[in-house]
């Protein structure tokens, strides 16, 4: 009964469309590494993101910043339809000339008349095979949306926080190898203990669903430049290609077939 759908955007790399009504399916933790953007068009969801649960209401708008981790579930019995536009960081900081875009509020539904704005430029960039009127309507996208974005470096830091960055570094490097806690935990000199308080504290998942997390988007990437499922399973460090089907579309919503045909 799901239904989910991914596009690219003709001659733009480091642009995706998804489209969704989800009614059943649970989304276990996931990213896109990309700025998530769009809106609720009906239905409600609940998903969780930064450690806190959120509700998105009908025409309620979405901004998740990259590299965060969220789940999403159905929060009424009809699911929720939703359309999101998914941009690599180094493309906002090209298109508005401004650096470290950031948004306040994961969930905003003060704005209406803007979320109605952001889904019809959704549907015309979904419809769009001219590469000229596409940079113009994503163009259209950012600006709508720039009044809600602050920009700069970013929220400060602590030095616990970044003293962990390269164990995720360590994992993007050794996707297809078995990674056990004590290897995690050396990379930054702690104990397997105070690591795990630590990660889980940061990142709010577990080392294994990060790691997940990591291995499925690595497919993703993989699978979009049409390489075949099972050589996509076995550099992901999946058991198999039937491990990744069932993986990614716990993850994306669509199994690595589907995803990619519809991006091709």
């Amino acid at each position: 009964m799901d239904q989910a759908e991914f596009r690219s955007v003709p001659g733009l790399a480091g642009v995706e469309l998804y489209r969704a009504h989800i009614t059943q399916r649970a989304f276990e933790p996931h990213t896109h590494q990309a700025y998530g953007l769009g809106m609720i068009e009906a239905g409600v969801e609940r998903f969780r993101y930064g450690g806190t649960d959120h509700l998105a209401a009908p025409q309620s708008i979405v901004t998740m910043h990259p590299d965060m981790l969220h789940t999403g579930r159905a929060e009424t019995s009809d699911g929720w339809r939703y359309r999101m536009l998914y941009v690599d960081p180094v493309l906002v900081d090209e298109l508005s000339g401004e650096a470290h875009w950031s948004f306040d509020d994961v969930v905003t539904s003060r704005h209406p008349g803007l979320a109605q704005r952001i889904a019809l430029l959704h549907r015309r960039l979904w419809q769009c095979d001219d590469r000229l009127e596409a940079d113009g309507l994503l163009l259209e996208f950012m600006s709508a949306l720039r009044p809600l974005a602050r920009t700069g470096a970013g929220p400060a830091r602590d030095g616990g926080a970044a003293r962990l960055d390269p164990v995720l570094d360590y994992m993007r490097a050794t996707l297809r190898e078995r990674i056990l806690l004590a290897d995690l935990a050396a990379v930054v000199q702690l104990s397997p203990f105070h690591f795990l308080r630590k990660f889980k504290a940061q990142y709010h998942v577990t080392p294994h669903q990060m790691l997940m997390a990591l291995r499925l988007f690595a497919a993703k990437q993989m699978l979009a430049l049409r390489l075949p499922p099972a050589e996509v399973a076995a550099a992901a460090g999946l058991t198999d290609q039937a491990h990744l089907t069932r993986a990614f579309a716990r993850r994306y919503g669509v199994t690595p077939s589907r995803y990619q045909r519809q991006v091709s």
